[in-house]
């Protein structure tokens, strides 16, 4: 720790050692001018430390021509009222006499020399208004850059969309925060609006996002399966206990029997993974079990129920569960807290990141131009634009079908990224009825001998109050159904209602999602593809030159969730602040003095509003 202080004690000093008594005297000056007062927006000073009347004071930067003040990164404002004490109970630094260090790193990145030779504000284009990019746009212009973001859509919020055509929210998109907790990164923001979160399960886990308890399922003909038949089934694997032998000596009986169902396959399917480097998918994986293990197969009703835990697997990943790598199925990070659903939706923090962004509406990228001299944009109304770097959040899907052009083309490791990594569609078509008559819990399922004919209901009532249920296929019946008009849509998903409840009312109003056949997304959210290497998600994560990249298939560590399509955005962010800075400002500075990305909401701790019905 003291090595630490006496490493930023040197630093400190070799950046104010090149100030000039001129400059020192040009600042002094401002201080004492009656109207000096740092803004609070885009500025990364401390606010507590605005509130005090004594520094009342205000820099207006951006207007005069102080390319001079190239490397400035700190200045030495003398103003009265901070002594030794106060300075230490603020975290100022101590100088003698009542001096306070000021981090004004905000010029060094507001003004720098291009390779002309004239002083500049740096500048991004951000493509894509989704989570990912809304967060890079919100995080460069904190840093003061010039900053446009392009959307392709008429609205923002990308694959995030919450529609209020019902006359309250419901999210056709997105719906989900997964990791119900302060470890979250959307936490700050979802506290400071005072957003509510429906707690759906406590279990951080891929497989159940929805406790047990919560589940009601029935078959085809509306009876309901019994309440321990779906317990049983859904602990089906503790029976490969009776196969002991099969297993490390380390592993104790007693451990296994304590194995819930995903803990049980998840340990059998380590055991198929691990005896070949061939991947396999995870039908292939479950087959393989239920043929070494004859007593684990399931007949009837019960194998239908079984086929039900399958289909909602099948829904986390958007794919059927031939396309679903055994090696790699489980290697997200989930944080703790489980899963919630927000009650509101996800438009009030969408909202809240894009205040004050020059957000671009209807504005397809149709190429980028892209190399040592900075990056050209053009658009599908024949605008371009031309910047130091952009940052491209487009979806997965965007980049597959290569609706954009990218010249020079992308290097090899990129495209093979792209091409690599699944992406899968689930979508959702909700419901909306007169009154409630459909039993109390979380979920409807409807269960079938096989994935395809099962099905499930997502019960808004629970989380919401209002009386709306959403039907949720997923792989090649959510690609089946984007086939049929939203008229006939709605009239599918409420035949899976009726085989469920045969006297259900009809809907009053419908909603129907596209996310595989909209050409602003061609999916919902990616996954791991059989075969292919987990690290193909970071290879799309990282730069090429002053490309830079960002979106929930660029997250190797959250992958397919909103909060890992935000913290790409932060990181891109980050990454493009560095390049851009590195080339044209003063490298320098750049470790020193790091600006906090979203830190007025970061500096805000704020409980979450969690319910639990």
């Amino acid at each position: 720790m003291e090595a630490i202080k006496q490493r930023k004690r040197i630093v400190t000093e070799k950046a104010i050692k090149p100030f000039s008594s001129s400059l020192f005297c040009f600042v002094r000056s401002l201080s004492r001018l009656s109207a000096f007062q740092f803004p609070r927006k885009g500025c990364p000073f401390p606010s507590r430390l605005l509130s005090n009347p004594d520094f009342d004071r205000r820099i207006e930067y951006g207007t005069a021509p102080i390319s001079r003040l190239i490397g400035l990164v700190a200045a030495i404002v003398t103003f009265r009222g901070f002594g030794e004490e106060s300075l230490r109970s603020r975290g100022g630094h101590r100088f003698p006499g009542d001096y306070i260090l000021i981090r004004l790193h905000v010029l060094a990145a507001c003004y720098y020399m291009n390779p002309e030779g004239k002083s500049r504000s740096p500048s991004a284009i951000v493509i894509g208004a989704g989570f990912a990019g809304i967060a890079a746009a919100h995080a460069l212009k904190n840093a003061s850059f010039q900053v446009v973001l392009l959307e392709s859509r008429d609205r923002i919020g990308g694959r995030v969309y919450t529609d209020h055509s019902f006359g309250f929210p419901v999210d056709m998109g997105a719906a989900w925060l997964h990791g119900v907790g302060k470890e979250n990164p959307l936490a700050p923001w979802i506290g400071r609006l005072g957003l509510p979160i429906y707690q759906t399960s406590g279990d951080n886990s891929v497989l159940f996002d929805h406790d047990l308890e919560s589940y009601a399922l029935f078959e085809d003909d509306g009876r309901q399966v019994p309440q321990d038949l779906v317990q049983k089934v859904g602990q089906v694997f503790e029976k490969i206990l009776e196969e002991a032998s099969l297993y490390p000596s380390f592993i104790c009986l007693e451990l296994f029997k304590k194995m819930s169902f995903k803990q049980l396959f998840h340990f059998q399917a380590n055991k198929l993974r691990h005896e070949t480097d061939e991947d396999i998918s995870i039908a292939r994986a479950i087959k393989i079990v239920m043929e070494r293990h004859s007593d684990l197969r399931q007949e009837g009703l019960a194998n239908n129920v079984l086929q039900w835990y399958l289909c909602r697997m099948e829904g986390w990943f958007a794919t059927d569960a031939d396309n679903i790598s055994l090696k790699n199925w489980d290697q997200e990070v989930l944080l703790p807290g489980g899963h919630g659903l927000m009650v509101r939706g996800y438009r009030p923090i969408i909202n809240t990141l894009s205040k004050g962004l020059d957000i671009r509406l209807n504005h397809r990228v149709t190429k980028i131009t892209w190399g040592t001299k900075g990056v050209e944009v053009k658009v599908n109304n024949g605008k371009s634009f031309s910047v130091d770097a952009a940052i491209v959040t487009v979806p997965l899907g965007v980049l597959k079908a290569k609706t954009i052009n990218f010249e020079p083309r992308l290097p090899d490791w990129k495209e093979e990224a792209i091409d690599g990594i699944g992406v899968g569609t689930e979508n959702k078509i909700a419901l909306h009825f007169d009154k409630v008559f459909w039993p109390n819990v979380e979920f409807l399922g409807l269960v079938s001998a096989n994935t395809y004919g099962c099905s499930y209901f997502l019960n808004l009532h629970k989380a919401t109050g209002h009386p709306v249920l959403v039907y949720m296929p997923a792989g090649c019946l959510a690609y089946d159904i984007e086939k049929m008009s939203d008229e006939n849509a709605a009239k599918f998903a409420f035949s899976q209602l009726k085989r469920i409840l045969p006297d259900a009312n009809e809907p009053i109003q419908y909603l129907v999602s596209h996310w595989g056949s909209d050409e602003n997304s061609l999916g919902s959210y990616s996954y791991d593809a059989v075969g292919k290497p987990r690290e193909y998600f970071e290879r799309l994560r990282i730069p090429v030159d002053n490309l830079f990249f960002a979106g929930e298939a660029t997250s190797i560590k959250y992958t397919g969730t909103v909060h890992g399509a935000f913290s790409t955005g932060l990181i891109a962010a980050e990454e493009c602040r560095m390049r851009v800075l590195e080339k044209y400002g003063n490298p320098d500075t750049l470790e020193m003095f790091h600006p906090a990305m979203g830190e007025e909401a970061a500096s805000i701790s704020v409980p979450l509003l969690i319910s639990r019905m």
